[in-house]
């Protein structure tokens, strides 16, 4: 089969055959191993030679399905709670396939105004969901990373107006390093997006007051001393990876507020507190951030990729990342642009699509409804974790994650990393749930994250029952 064109005609046979075993593999995700290890052998039948006539259209696809299916992480069923990955609503879903099907380039309204239309609305509905003020702008982007990248992007514009420089047009030649100021819960996405910002990843100065990380408001407020009125930028954490806990978002901008500093918060998950009256507080506060990075494909279970950055100020979004004129390129300002001159993706996919259609479908109340379940389950799973003497808790659970360990009786203090490194790669190994370990206050625990629509006491149950099990096995072997 040597050009597309001869096989034109089946494309939507192709789309009715996933169609078809999207059924059941939905269907599945309910009961099936996170990750089938009899199953992985397949992924050599992906492999070989780069082939001169290729297999044709049913073929391939039928190829694919079959592997897929089989061996692909169920990441978007209730048991994976590793890396805080949310599922997909079915809203989203049925509209990120209408996404690749229209296939709209959505730079702007040159190429296609649907897609513009879709991201303008989804756009505002993101801020009104999180209760920001009108005025906020934003953009959506790939990733929280991006969305790191994005606000810190428009801090480092802000901080070279100050320093009365282009940092656009010039670069960073030639002028200090800009102070980067921020607690220990500190994301490795944010010192990346410094990184390729080209302050460098080592730019960030944090201030743990404990071993945990939580921020030392009284050193941050000594280094602000230190730099005499020059211009900085304090990064707040809502929602740290390892416990779900929270920087004081509300001081941190008292500090920005009266030290005249830039304030990004990095809400990759946390930034979703705002929606329940149980957790609002955690995030209060916010709306006096300069910018806020959060994913969508976390609590909001869109799918891969999407993230978006929302900015006080969303002019400095084009003085950030406006490029430089094309001929063929509408301006900024220009009324057949769009949303591609406001973030760091020009030619992109309607990523727009997935979170209009979720927001549309389920509404405010169906997103409040969702984030209250999720904190229910967590509280559950820190109950099972409590009542279990096997098992230690290491943190409150402010949030949908519970950090806890196995310290089962005859295994010293000493001991307790090494086992509980071996219970990580006992789950991974077990394949019917997915919870990867970390190291929280110097001590390797596990952290599940809850924020699959689709995970129910069920799962949690079952979960905390496996955990147990794989430890009897461990002390019993």
């Amino acid at each position: 089969m040597a050009d597309p064109l001869d096989d034109a005609a089946v494309a939507g046979d192709a789309l009715m055959r996933v169609a078809s075993a999207a059924g059941g593999y939905l269907d599945s995700l309910a009961g099936r191993p996170v990750l089938d290890h009899d199953a992985l052998g397949m992924l050599a039948g992906l492999g070989g030679a780069l082939p001169d006539a290729g297999a044709g259209t049913a073929g391939t696809v039928d190829r694919l399905i079959d592997i897929g299916t089989a061996a692909g992480t169920a990441s978007s069923g209730p048991r994976f709670y590793h890396l805080v990955i949310g599922g997909v609503t079915p809203a989203a879903l049925a509209a990120d396939w209408l996404a690749s099907l229209l296939d709209q380039n959505a730079y702007g309204r040159v190429s296609s105004p649907f897609a513009t239309e879709v991201e303008t609305v989804a756009l505002g509905w993101l801020r009104e969901l999180f209760g920001l003020p009108e005025g906020w702008g934003g953009a959506l982007v790939a990733s929280a990373t991006f969305a790191n990248f994005t606000g810190l992007g428009c801090a480092t514009q802000w901080w070279g107006e100050r320093l009365g420089a282009d940092t656009v047009g010039d670069g960073l030649a030639g002028l200090p390093r800009m102070p980067v100021l921020s607690g220990g819960y500190l994301h490795a996405s944010a010192r990346k997006a410094l990184q390729m910002l080209g302050h460098g990843r080592n730019a960030a100065e944090t201030f743990p007051a404990d071993a945990t990380g939580r921020v030392d408001l009284a050193s941050m407020r000594r280094r602000l001393d230190e730099l005499g009125g020059r211009p900085a930028v304090i990064i707040g954490n809502a929602g740290e990876v390892n416990t779900g806990d929270f920087d004081p978002i509300a001081a941190l901008a008292d500090l920005a507020a009266e030290y005249g500093c830039w304030l990004h918060v990095d809400g990759a998950f946390g930034l979703f507190a705002a929606l329940s009256p149980r957790t609002e507080h955690l995030v209060e506060g916010i709306e006096r951030a300069d910018s806020i990075a959060a994913d969508a494909h976390k609590w909001l279970n869109v799918p891969y990729e999407s993230g978006f950055a929302l900015i006080k100020d969303p002019a400095r979004l084009g003085r950030a990342f406006g490029m430089p004129g094309a001929p063929y390129l509408p301006a900024p300002d220009d009324p057949a642009g769009g949303h591609a001159p406001f973030g760091p993706e020009s030619s992109r996919r309607a990523r727009a699509l997935p979170i209009w259609a979720t927001l549309a479908a389920y509404g405010r109340d169906g997103y409040r409804a969702m984030v209250e379940r999720h904190l229910d389950l967590a509280q559950r799973l820190k109950r099972h974790v409590d009542e279990s003497p096997e098992l230690e808790r290491l943190a409150e659970v402010p949030l949908c994650i519970v950090c806890f360990r196995a310290r089962p009786e005859g295994v010293p203090e000493e001991g307790l990393d090494d086992f509980n490194r071996r219970l990580g790669a006992a789950i991974v190994a077990d394949g019917r749930f997915l919870a990867g370990t970390t190291v929280h206050a110097g001590k390797v625990a596990l952290r599940p994250a809850i924020v699959n629509w689709r995970t129910t006491d069920r799962d949690v149950d079952l979960f905390a029952a496996t955990v147990k099990e794989l430890v009897d096995n461990m002390i019993n072997k």
